[in-house]
């Protein structure tokens, strides 16, 4: 009856070391659970960027304006015909 008994008590800590700390366990599930509450909230940051993006490259593809918008504030394009002033703040 000694060993019987052993024997349960043997198996009842092994499981309670599976539920408490072993794969699967609590914690780990814990873990797991607030890793992919993490990685859902990079996704809708990641998709709010392409949606954006594609926005953008549509606008591109369809409209001059756009361009050239983005020619004179990138590298600072001017039109023919413009004149271009350029200023200097003497307490820079």
């Amino acid at each position: 009856m000694k060993w019987l008994l052993s024997i349960l008590i043997v198996l009842f800590v092994g499981l309670q070391y599976r539920l408490w700390v072993g794969d699967g366990s609590f914690a780990h599930r814990a873990r797991l659970e607030r890793e992919i509450s993490q990685q859902t909230a990079e996704n809708q940051r990641l998709l709010e960027r392409n949606r954006v993006l594609a926005i953008e490259v549509e606008d591109l593809k369809n409209g001059h304006e756009v361009v050239e918008a983005r020619a004179r504030s990138d590298i600072g394009m001017i039109k023919e015909g413009e004149t271009f002033f350029m200023t200097h703040n003497p307490d820079d």
